[in-house]
């Protein structure tokens, strides 16, 4: 069964886009730790990370310089962390989250509630940053 990122690669559940090419998509997350926490998948659906090969892991790395790089323009932090934690949705994927301390980076921290203007807004911003 396809995973809900494949869904959303496949534009069956809409998304908050932030860029896209041919192996990779970002998009904001729709339960933010921060404004601004965004995902980066590969379109090739890898339940762990260190399942997927060389090639794909430095690409997908590349791709989310280019989007954290993006995010920094328009969310006011110190930097932007990063995690793979895996174990939520079974396809790789990489949190971005804009950060001013190591505590920014907790799950179990309340979560930013945006409206869906403040998303779309927000992702339209970035993206013109990519």
């Amino acid at each position: 069964m396809a995973s809900v990122f494949t869904k959303i690669i496949n534009g069956d559940i809409p998304c908050y886009k932030i860029a896209e090419d041919n192996d990779f998509i970002s998009f904001l997350d729709i339960n933010p730790v921060k404004k601004g926490h965004a995902l980066i998948v590969p379109k090739i659906e890898v339940d762990y990370i260190f399942d997927n090969t060389d090639e794909t892991l430095a690409k997908m790395m590349v791709f989310a310089k280019k989007v954290a790089r993006a995010i920094e323009k328009e969310v006011v932090c110190k930097r932007i962390g990063l995690m793979v934690v895996g174990l939520e949705v079974p396809h790789t994927h990489m949190h971005l989250i804009p950060m001013d301390e190591e505590k920014d980076l907790s799950f179990s921290n309340p979560r930013v509630k945006l409206t869906p203007q403040e998303f779309l807004g927000l992702a339209d911003k970035i993206s013109k940053h990519i």
